[in-house]
């Protein structure tokens, strides 16, 4: 169902119960944080190929279909109910247990292209509400209470407690999210097709805030969107008005001509109302003369020829209802035109109460001394103690912690150093998720680059002169790989070798264990057997 934008009343009467949860929030939920595959992939698509994704649904939900995608999968359910107060009509965002993505930013990505294809947004507008609509099913993740407060009877029945909403950790995304992209106008086109206020209230800011850089370019972004947003239901508010006050004087000119019409219609009106008087001159009336009640059929017929109904009449009567109709649609485009004005001044005043905001954490960044990050020692800790996966680190000269990798499926047992690069396995087999070799950035330690070569999940990474050596994998059985400081294989085994083998390098021979546990003796720089 499409609708007007919301009432200022309303949406008074919604930030209050956003900061109800903020309350809630701040006495002991997690902050949101996602938890992403950080890693290698076996199968590495385009940002054109991932938006996709999403823009093919939306464009089936813009042509009329309410239910497109498949359940196993990537699939929408476009939720939308009469007017029921405050309540909202939401399209419902599902990932099915097929699905591979792994990293929040992918996940706005395709919620990006549904954006566009469903509402026409630009890509820059549908690519800053993706993360604000991520965000907030984060926040409100389980929520019953609120969901069933904030969303109309319809998008309820396309839920349940335990899927509505984001998890935090993208292992739980698949066949467990149900993410709720709030409707205002859901109009296609409309910068209001989405709720802003909804999917930006103050929790939600205020996790953003939460960032290193207070999410100020985020939430100017939106600033700038909720000023546009006013701009459209300004002049959308003007041209209803123009429209109503050029058919109100429309309206006035044919009722004036309607009286007008009337008035010259009555002199002829005595004449014919006069002949069903003069019909009594003939002779009285056989029902004076003979009360008798047989006659009362015959006199019941008479009647209708006494006074016959006037044609103009008629016709004067459809001409004013037609234009009390007309004057019935005037008057609701006037509210509809109140509507968006008062639409418009919400939306400048949440635009400034932002910016006032954004100001002030903008100085208080400012304000901060924040010295320059030392070069640091690069360690790396585990996440979990029955686990070599783990994560690279900085440290400073004293052992504190200056930095994190967002790469959290590093082996910690086979980071190496070659050329001045800092080389690991990395990786889960899980999803798209890869096992592969990775070169990381010594400053950001961010992830450079990575292998196209699968790795065993028990391989140890080794190390001769400016030569990498781990065990891969094909077809199930586990080779020798040599691969240079690029991660590009040089050559491979041609006998399989046992997962668990260890290396040891002598005179340019390569002792190792074949896949039966036996001795392996392997030329160190073509792999092939000696023995």
């Amino acid at each position: 169902m499409r609708r007007s934008p919301w009432f200022l009343f309303m949406m008074i009467s919604l930030s209050l119960h956003a900061q109800v949860n903020q309350s809630e929030l701040e006495e002991g939920q997690t902050p949101v944080s996602f938890i992403n595959y950080e890693g290698p992939h076996a199968r590495i698509e385009t940002r054109v190929q991932i938006r996709n994704i999403g823009f093919v649904l939306g464009q089936a939900v813009r042509g009329g279909n309410n239910s497109p995608g498949t359940r196993g999968r990537y699939f929408v359910i476009h939720a939308a109910g009469p007017e029921d107060g405050q309540r909202l009509d939401a399209d419902i965002f599902g990932l099915g247990p097929d699905t591979g993505v792994d990293h929040i930013r992918n996940l706005r990505l395709i919620v990006q292209g549904y954006l566009e294809g469903a509402y026409l947004y630009s890509a820059r507008d549908a690519a800053l509400l993706a993360e604000y609509v991520t965000v907030y099913n984060a926040v409100y993740r389980g929520d019953w209470e609120y969901i069933n407060f904030r969303y109309k009877d319809e998008v309820i029945a396309e839920l349940d407690q335990e899927r509505a909403g984001l998890s935090i950790r993208f292992d739980e995304w698949p066949g467990r999210t149900l993410m709720l992209i709030p409707m205002g106008t859901g109009a296609a086109g409309s910068l209001s097709a989405l709720d802003t206020a909804v999917v930006g209230d103050p929790q939600v800011v205020e996790e953003l805030r939460k960032d290193e850089d207070r999410g100020v370019t985020q939430r100017q972004d939106m600033v700038d969107l909720k000023e546009r947003e006013a701009d459209e239901a300004g002049e959308r508010a003007e041209e209803q008005r123009e429209e109503a006050d050029r058919e109100q004087r429309q309206i006035d000119q044919e009722r004036q001509q309607l009286e007008e019409d009337r008035r010259q219609a009555q002199p002829a009106r005595p004449e014919q109302e006069a002949q069903p008087v003069q019909r009594p001159a003939q002779g009285p009336p056989v029902q004076d003369e003979r009360p008798n009640r047989e006659q009362a059929p015959a006199d019941s017929q008479a009647a209708p020829e006494q006074r016959q109904p006037d044609p103009r009449e008629e016709e004067f009567e459809r001409r004013e209802a037609e234009l009390d109709r007309r004057q019935e649609a005037v008057d609701e485009r006037r509210e509809e035109a109140q509507r968006n004005e008062d639409f418009a001044a919400q939306k400048r005043e949440e635009a400034r109460e932002e910016r006032e905001s954004i100001a002030r954490d903008q100085q208080e960044l400012i304000n901060q001394d924040n010295p320059p990050e030392e070069e640091g020692r690069i360690s790396a800790v585990l996440n979990d103690r029955d686990s070599p996966l783990g994560q690279f680190v900085k440290l400073d000269r004293n052992g504190e912690e200056l930095r994190r990798s967002a790469v959290n499926t590093v082996n910690v047992r086979t980071i190496v150093a070659v050329e001045d690069r800092i080389i690991a396995v990395a990786g889960e087999n899980r999803g798209s998720g890869a096992i592969r070799l990775i070169e990381v950035d010594r400053r950001t330690l961010d992830m450079k680059a990575q292998g196209e070569d699968d790795i065993h999940p028990q391989s140890l990474l080794w190390v001769n002169g400016t030569d990498l050596y781990a065990i891969t994998v094909t077809g199930g059985a586990a080779y020798l790989g040599r691969f240079n400081p690029g991660l590009v294989r040089q050559t491979r085994s041609a006998e399989t070798v046992h997962p668990y083998a260890a290396l040891i390098f002598q005179e340019g021979l390569i002792l190792t264990q074949r896949q039966d546990g036996s001795a392996l003796v392997l030329d160190a720089q073509t792999l092939e057997a000696r023995n």
